[in-house]
């Protein structure tokens, strides 16, 4: 596993996805697959230093985990935010128009929609959102 902390600020956002990316090149992932990996990172991360501590500031931690048998990666943020867990909304009715639809939720949805496996937690003070993908 490897680990980075950083402030939980959309600037550093570049720094989140290089470390993520390095990662990913250590196991020759696709780049179909690093491009869906590298929006979910960006979701979840924009979330966090948006949310987790407004109108404060605070630091998250992104762990990235390679298993070879199978292919995947895991990538697990935490943060020491308010409590929130954005898969305990319903997803967005995308059957609907733009103009008829709520506003949020989409960016989640996608992170689900894209990711093998997402999973969230609040243990000790933290807020742990795990994603998942398989590499083919």
């Amino acid at each position: 596993m490897k680990e980075l902390v950083t402030d939980a600020k959309t600037e550093n956002l570049d720094t989140v996805i290089a470390f993520v990316e390095e990662q990913l090149e250590g196991i020759d992932c696709p780049m179909k697959t690093t491009a869906q990996i590298d929006v979910a990172v960006e979701e979840i991360f924009v979330n966090i230093a948006h949310y987790a501590y407004a109108p404060g500031e605070g630091t998250a931690t992104i762990q990235v985990t390679v298993t070879e048998e199978p292919p995947s990666v895991s990538i697990t943020f935490i943060d020491s935010g308010t409590p929130y867990d954005p898969l305990a909304k319903p997803d967005p009715d995308v059957t609907l128009s733009v103009a008829e639809r709520k506003i949020g939720g989409l960016g989640i949805f996608m992170v689900k929609k894209s990711m093998d496996d997402v999973a969230y937690e609040y243990k000790d003070g933290h807020n742990i959102f795990t994603i998942r993908k398989n590499i083919p």
